[in-house]
């Protein structure tokens, strides 16, 4: 397409006030500045429960720090808060404040890591002073100087800076990107609001309740997911409601019993959701930009939502969410979660991949077929194909993508399910249908139909139906699970772990050629693995049927 096309297919898609916060951000006004204001008193907030803290890393932030699988070390202790050389999302974690809750380090080493971003890092200035930087680490000092043991020693030098984060925050929202960003920016208000007393702290409270008040209903879908459909931000959006819950249930007087009730009962829906799609080892599936290591596992959240208002996990939750198009056959060792989704929201899509139809499965407890997952949000190779259709276990055709994607975060024409469907038979099985629209570089009106069937046996059944006119080339692939290795068996491949254990057999149907190729896996950002994919091709005149049944290794036991 030309580049036009690629800006109207884009553009289209936003709202009003997304244009209007582009044009603010980008043509009327650099920066949005506050100007002098005091600082008001403290009202010493106290939490209903203990909040989660962030993922841990065991150092003293004396030497270095280490985000994404990077280490960087200090010179001579002394923090480099630019830090030009490093990724945009790596120099954001600097200026997010989680390791204020890493034990390793001493709170006189977080105390002068305070005192150095307050004297570094004037108003404005890139990274540190983004809203969604901002947003995070108001939440986190908030957090650390509500704490007793540091409560009584906040000096007022950092209560100004802080006082100075929030106006700014007001008056820097992010409405040019909406979604969990915005979400971010509302809690953090809520929480400046609430630490804090004066008119202006009055406004902050009142305007973030009301954002997320507005953003939880439309962020959350009826049946509990996140609208970004990304397991990982999902996460990472539920811990946001826990936490503004925490805060309420703690400070009743400054918020009404409706806001308490609402941020209740959509966390209720939202860890339901997160139980349904869990695969057998309790972490997420890495659809959409996840990845492990960044939001809060399951079990933690959990536990935080059991401390503040007695939630039970289900032991039956649901396995179909056709809202959210995800779609669970299996059970708690033998797990397929398959992915229907839509680009979703339609005016911001950073997170989607092109995985329409595309599915993780473990065997045994064990992951056997994955998703290539995350490895960076920088303009690179990697993120290219992580979230490029190659990626994902479902079908290509002549090599283009389900969706036009471009950029690190944009999505222009967008490929959309057609019907999703899960049926369980009375054999104790269950079949998954649903059929894409996509391919918009592709001549031929191409649809993808996929059948999964799930047998009582435990053996899995995958067949793609291509709809279609014209010539064309198919690609299925299966991406294994690093520790797979495959061996071909006459017709079929043997997938053996690490040990020469044979864990599963995949026969092949109705395929031209199949091969073997080396792929990654990126399960943490920074993190590759190697892994192996089998890819089936397929040459000829639509329609085509082909696919692939996975059964599993004899003697072993699910």
């Amino acid at each position: 397409m030309s580049k036009f096309g690629i800006y109207f297919h884009t553009l289209r898609h936003l709202r009003p006030t997304q244009i209007l916060g582009i044009a603010i951000k980008r043509v009327i006004y650099v920066r949005r500045r506050v100007g002098r204001i005091s600082a008001p008193e403290t009202r010493g907030i106290i939490f209903a429960a203990a909040p989660i803290a962030p993922p841990v890393l065991s150092q003293d932030l004396v030497s270095g720090v280490e985000f994404l699988n990077r280490r960087v070390a200090f010179e001579k202790g002394r923090i480099d808060w630019r830090s030009a050389s490093l990724p945009k999302l790596w120099r954001y974690n600097l200026h997010y404040f989680d390791y204020l809750f890493w034990p390793a380090a001493t709170d006189d080493r977080k105390g002068a890591l305070i005192d150095s971003w307050v004297a570094s890092n004037p108003v404005g200035a890139e990274d540190a002073w983004e809203p969604y930087t901002v947003s995070l680490r108001l939440v986190n000092w908030i957090k650390y100087f509500s704490r007793d043991v540091v409560a009584a020693k906040v000096p007022a030098g950092w209560i100004r800076s802080l006082v100075l984060q929030a106006a700014w925050l007001e008056r820097n929202l992010e409405t040019h990107i909406l979604a969990n960003h915005y979400l971010k920016n509302a809690k953090a208000l809520v929480f400046a609001g609430a630490f804090f007393g004066g008119e202006a702290a009055e406004r902050w409270r009142s305007r973030g309740a009301a954002i997320f008040s507005e953003q939880v209903d439309e962020q959350f879908m009826a049946s509990g997911a996140h609208y970004e459909l990304s397991p990982m931000y999902h996460c990472i959006c539920v811990e946001d409601l826990l936490d503004v819950l925490n805060l309420a249930q703690g400070n009743r007087a400054l918020f009404s019993e409706g806001f308490i009730d609402q941020v209740r009962s959509v966390a209720r829906r939202g860890l339901d959701f997160l139980a349904g799609i869990l695969m057998p080892d309790g972490r997420i599936p890495l659809f959409n930009d996840s990845a492990f290591g960044i939001a809060p596992e399951s079990a933690t959240l959990f536990d935080y939502a059991a401390r503040l208002f007695d939630y039970v996990v289900p032991v039956d939750p649901a396995n179909s969410f056709p809202d959210a198009g995800y779609f669970v056959l299996g059970d708690a060792a033998d797990r397929l979660v398959v992915d229907c989704g839509p680009v979703s929201p339609s005016y911001q899509p950073g997170h989607t991949h092109c995985d329409m139809l595309s599915y993780e499965l473990a065997l045994d407890g064990r992951r056997l077929v994955v998703d290539a997952g995350v490895h960076d949000y920088e303009n690179s190779e990697s993120r290219r194909y992580c979230r490029g259709t190659v990626a994902h276990n479902t079908v290509s055709v002549d090599g283009a993508e389900q969706s036009e994607l471009w950029g690190v975060f944009r999505v222009a024409r967008r490929a959309r399910p057609v019907s999703a469907e899960l049926r369980k038979r009375g054999d104790g099985g269950a079949t998954f249908e649903g059929e894409i629209a996509g391919f918009p570089g592709v001549s031929g009106d191409i649809r993808h139909r996929r059948t999964i069937e799930h047998s009582a046996a435990g053996n899995w059944t995958v067949t793609d139906n291509i709809l279609g006119e014209g010539r064309h080339r198919l690609d299925s692939r299966i991406h294994f699970h690093p520790e797979c290795r495959l061996r071909r068996d006459g017709d079929a491949y043997v997938v053996e772990d690490e040990s020469g254990l044979e864990r599963a057999r995949v026969e092949l149907f109705g395929a031209d050629a199949a091969e073997v190729m080396e792929g990654w896996h990126y399960p943490e950002f920074g993190k590759a693995q190697y892994n192996e994919i089998l890819c089936l091709t397929w040459d000829g005149d639509l329609p085509a049927t082909f696919g692939y049944r996975i059964r599993r290794a004899v003697g072993v036991i699910g």
